[in-house]
């Protein structure tokens, strides 16, 4: 059992942890999960009393880390795959940790043969891939057969063969009474996974609950109900107190029902139903819903809107969730080659866009035939700039008859060709 009571860490001015109280229990596979900074990785450092708390106490099985005799025995861990000495074998690696804690070496085989690295025992690990080093650091954590094991994104490198071993492990290990902790940004995995989550936010305990809670809490659920008989459907539904929503597709969506009652309920009513399916939110939707404000590094879309330039095709119009978009009514097409303004269009097959490259002008215009964006010090093209400038509506290029089809496309692509 590992228990934390107002653990606190603090960098300077910047909280990391803040206050944590919550218990894993054995026999569970408890989730740990949070948004990139939320303090996981500093959490588990000071279990394993690899940072000093500011604040608060984390005991394993009644005692800090530091006062544990062999802690291999008691608790085995993996934060960090490439924490070993690269120029020693995998088996040397095992075997330095089995003799600093009073491990028979035959266990190094054992776990070198769970791990499914036996045939690359004799290897050193700095020519491990990835997932050969989650491997190797999972043996480590499993060496010592303890009570209590911790992993930080243990799947990270595997191949899908691995990932299915790795979670049948934990569960394995779980089931004969174990403690075990895990962290994973992966939510599909844990949703396959864990028993229990332990959700965290800018350091501060978000939830502490069981999976099917987790989701619940934080998700909306309801039974999809799918009929030729709309109207008379809904009016049943009204009737029972049950509020229903119209989906795009015309199905009934009923919220907080059980999908037995409403069944019985179109029985009595005589509805013929062609759908009746219950639909509960993924586990990385609800995590998404409960840590929106709690996301400290944001990533943010570029501008949308690729698509594909035809030589000729006006530019300068807005696209859906591009940059000056506007609403597009209900079916409505947006014609092809349209570039939204302050949108460097991609250059010709093959090309390379140097990330210096200006923007598309306010302006119309018209794309090269050569389609792609003039490189640095070409002018840019619109029917808003003067004419009589080279490279430019109304001004033919070097060796080009009239000024739409001359100017710096024609002349990039002899450039090019050159």
């Amino acid at each position: 059992m590992i228990e934390l009571v107002g653990l606190t860490k603090r960098y300077g001015d910047k909280l990391a942890v803040d206050r944590l109280t919550f218990t894993v229990r054995p026999g569970i596979v408890t989730g740990f999960l949070g948004p990139n900074g939320a303090g996981k990785s500093t959490t588990m450092r000071m279990m394993l009393d690899l940072d000093n708390p500011t604040a608060g106490d984390v005991r394993i099985d009644g005692k800090h880390y530091r006062q544990l005799h062999e802690p291999l025995k008691h608790i085995g861990a993996l934060l960090d795959a490439k924490a070993m000495h690269g120029g020693r074998s995998a088996y040397n690696h095992l075997l330095c940790l089995a003799q600093s804690n009073g491990i028979p070496t035959s266990r190094v085989s054992e776990v070198l043969d769970t791990v499914g690295l036996s045939s690359v025992a004799k290897k050193r690990s700095k020519g491990f891939s990835l997932g050969m080093g989650q491997r190797l650091g999972i043996a480590g954590a499993l060496l010592g057969d303890p009570e209590i094991l911790m992993f930080d994104e243990p799947v990270n490198g595997l191949d899908p063969e691995g990932i299915h071993w790795i979670r049948h492990l934990m569960k394995n290990l779980a089931a004969q009474g174990r403690t075990v902790f895990v962290s994973s940004h992966l939510m599909s995995e844990m949703a396959l996974t864990a028993d229990h989550l332990v959700v965290i936010g800018q350091g501060k305990l978000m939830a502490d609950t069981s999976m099917s809670e987790f989701i619940a809490q934080n998700s909306r659920s309801y039974v999809r109900v799918r009929t030729p008989d709309h109207e008379r459907m809904r009016e049943a539904l009204s009737e029972a107190g049950y509020s229903a929503l119209v989906a795009v597709d015309g199905a009934l969506e009923v919220d907080r029902a059980d999908p037995a009652q409403l069944g019985e309920l179109a029985a009595r009513h005589q509805v013929v139903l062609h759908e009746l399916s219950p639909q509960r939110a993924s586990l990385e939707e609800a995590f998404m819903q409960l840590t929106a404000e709690s996301v400290e590094y944001h990533a943010h879309s570029g501008p949308t809107g690729a698509h594909p330039l035809v030589p000729g095709a006006p530019y300068g119009g807005p696209l859906p969730g591009g940059p000056q978009a506007q609403p597009v009514p209900p079916g409505a097409a947006v014609p092809p080659g349209v570039v939204p303004p302050g949108v460097v269009p991609p250059g010709p097959p093959g090309s390379a866009m140097p990330p210096s490259a200006p923007p598309m002008p306010p302006g119309g215009g018209q794309v090269p035939p050569g389609g792609g964006y003039p490189p640095p010090g070409y002018p840019q093209q619109g029917p808003d700039s003067p004419p009589g400038q080279p490279g430019q509506p109304g001004q033919p290029g070097p060796g080009q008859q009239g000024g739409q089809s001359g100017g710096w496309g024609a002349d990039w692509q002899r450039k090019k060709g050159s």
